[in-house]
């Protein structure tokens, strides 16, 4: 699981993964305004701004310029890549033209969740494309870019052509979008939701969750009601008249409360146990784990091939791990360890282990396996530790929220399976790396010609977010990230471990989607790190590591970094590779963070 011995998690595929999808564009964001014929406000910046459009640096210019006398320059440097963009209202089911002249080294042109093409010349070339809306769809958001680096580019004459949907109400149309959401009251059942008022004639308000139309009301607020408890919910508002409906809000989103109790400590310490191998840092029985660690990952369930869905797990040879001990003997220290409130997982993957459930028959063969392993053990539940190319996107699956490719679409019915099977006891963990996770704000696997594994474990987490104990991201094997302050963190100190969980508390935009990933509660979060130097790549001292608990739970020590969403009082801990290679180093990890965890409000 870290370099350079057998089973560490592995960072050169991460670090090549970030190389390869520097091949493709990056998402972007917008708001603006829309018109007549060509859609788009302000097309060739002939009122010498950059009104109508969100840019993250662009500036208008008088030279170079296709037509009039102005265009737009934007710079492509540091973490940006000089983004340019609005969004127009449209109608569904209907075929749209875009067409930009653009100028420099590369320039993408698109459609957020609809294509994009690009271009490098010299000299003013025309790019253009085309997309037709979904059924449901009511707005459209164009991009322009460059690539990080690239330095300066210009762009002019933009249009989208096409009938217009809502707008701002010109000649008496539909309404403007409404207010973006505020959520109000949460209880168990019902969220409570209020929003500004539209513009231009408005006769009601229509709150949508995903395609599903829950209310409609005169009014500027409503409560939706007859939830479940422990469920995330996010909601978006339009308004309608008698001459159409607006575009969306963005959403705002909620989790009702009455999460069942998993038996955990607040902050709880969480360790992988080597437990079916041996490498340099030695063999540990599970009787010799100490108290300290709140969840034991059993290291590693393994497929008999990479897509047969079988797993097994067999505890260490003989030959191998000499001091192991009898099948009873292991058993029955799990047991005692349960008897204390500890809980004992089947952690499936590894570097090692590739897990690529391409069929149903793999997906059915999957959960008859691992059941036979927790009932075998008497386990309490799953770690899914799914690396290299167990999990990516197909071309054109670009909604996270409704994935299609079968091995993203067979694993979540599978461990729903599960979940079902064994009740709310069952603890569910995660160990993604940030590759397939937070790089998901700057790339996306299922829209793009790079890399198709980037932000693959979003589908996941997003359908299990109801049902998931802990996610605890791997922060480390990982090369730069940028985070949602616009800029690249690195591994190794705190900044990265606040920048990265706080991606996860508030939430993210999935680039070149138009989809924003909703933020996970703070007592399904911890992030993970390497117990010692020689267990992986971007060891965290742990005075650092402590930093950043403290930033994220009592937002203190955040240094320049401010938490887009909130501190996180409940956050539930710490993961770390492994309790192993803590032993190895004299438990430096669990003497340092234990008592640390324990001192936490």
């Amino acid at each position: 699981m870290a370099l350079g011995l057998r089973r560490r998690r592995g960072g050169r595929v991460v670090v090549a993964g970030l190389a390869a999808v520097a091949a493709v564009a990056a998402g972007v964001l917008a708001a603006g305004p829309a018109a007549a014929a060509n859609l788009l406000t302000n097309p060739g910046f002939e009122t010498g701004t950059t009104a109508g459009w969100t840019c993250d640096s662009g500036a208008v210019v008088s030279t170079p310029v296709h037509s009039g006398s102005n265009a737009l320059a934007s710079t492509a440097a540091g973490a940006k890549n000089g983004r340019c963009a609005q969004t127009v209202s449209v109608l569904p089911n209907t075929k749209y033209t875009v067409s930009a002249w653009v100028r420099g080294n590369p320039v993408y042109l698109g459609i957020t969740g609809g294509g994009s093409t690009w271009t490098a010349a010299a000299n003013y070339t025309q790019l253009s494309l085309s997309f037709t809306s979904a059924a449901t769809q009511t707005s459209a958001e164009l991009y322009v870019h460059g690539w990080y680096g690239a330095g300066t580019f210009t762009v002019d004459d933009l249009v989208l052509d096409g009938p217009g949907g809502g707008g701002d109400n010109p000649g008496g149309g539909a309404p403007s979008a409404p207010g973006n959401p505020s959520v109000g009251a949460v209880t168990a059942n019902s969220i409570a939701l209020s929003w500004g008022a539209a513009t231009g004639t408005v006769t009601g308000y229509k709150v949508y969750e995903g395609s599903a139309l829950k209310a409609t009301v005169t009014g500027t607020s409503a409560t939706i009601s007859g939830l479940t408890a422990c469920t995330t919910h996010g909601f978006a508002v339009t308004a309608y008249n008698d001459k159409g409906e607006s575009a969306r809000s963005q959403e705002a989103s909620a989790t009702t409360p009455g999460c069942p109790d998993t038996g955990l400590p607040k902050h709880a310490l969480i360790g992988y146990l080597h437990a079916s191998f041996a490498n340099g840092s030695g063999y540990i029985k599970m009787a010799d784990v100490p108290d300290s660690w709140d969840i034991i990952n059993l290291s590693f369930g393994e497929p008999t091939s990479v897509t047969s869905g079988d797993i097994r797990f067999t505890q260490c040879p003989v030959a191998e791990c000499p001091s192991v001990e009898s099948e009873a003997d292991f058993i029955a220290a799990i047991r005692a360890k349960q008897a204390k409130g500890k809980k004992v997982l089947i952690s499936i993957g590894g570097q090692n282990g590739q897990v690529q459930l391409t069929s149903t028959a793999a997906r059915d063969k999957f959960v008859s396996s691992v059941s036979a392993i927790i009932d075998k053990y008497g386990l309490d539940g799953l770690d899914v530790d799914f690396e290299g190319h167990s999990l990516y996107l197909n071309s054109g699956d670009k909604d996270f929220r409704n994935p299609t490719t079968p091995v993203v679409v067979n694993l979540i019915a599978a461990l729903k399976t599960l979940k079902a099977k064994y009740g709310a006891k069952f603890v569910l963990t995660m160990a993604p790396e940030t590759f397939f996770v937070q790089v998901g704000y700057q790339f996306y696997g299922g829209t793009s010609a790079g890399d198709n594994r980037t932000g693959s474990y979003l589908p996941v987490i997003h359908a299990l977010r109801d049902a998931l104990t802990v996610l605890h991201v791997q922060d480390y094997n990982s090369g730069p990230v940028t985070g949602l302050d616009n800029q690249y963190h690195t591994m190794g100190g705190a900044d990265f471990h606040i920048a990265m969980t706080d991606m996860l508390r508030a939430g993210f935009p999935v680039a070149n989607t138009g989809f924003t990933f909703p933020g996970l509660r703070d007592d399904q979060l911890g992030f993970g790190v390497p117990a010692a130097v020689s267990a992986g790549n971007g060891h965290t001292a742990p005075a650092a590591v402590q930093q950043a608990l403290t930033c994220l739970v009592k937002g203190q020590g955040c240094g320049s970094y401010t938490l887009r969403g909130g501190t996180s009082p409940n956050l539930r801990g710490l993961m770390t590779w492994s309790i192993n290679w803590d032993r190895y180093y004299n438990w430096e990890f669990q003497n340092a963070h234990r008592p640390f965890l324990n001192a936490l409000p």
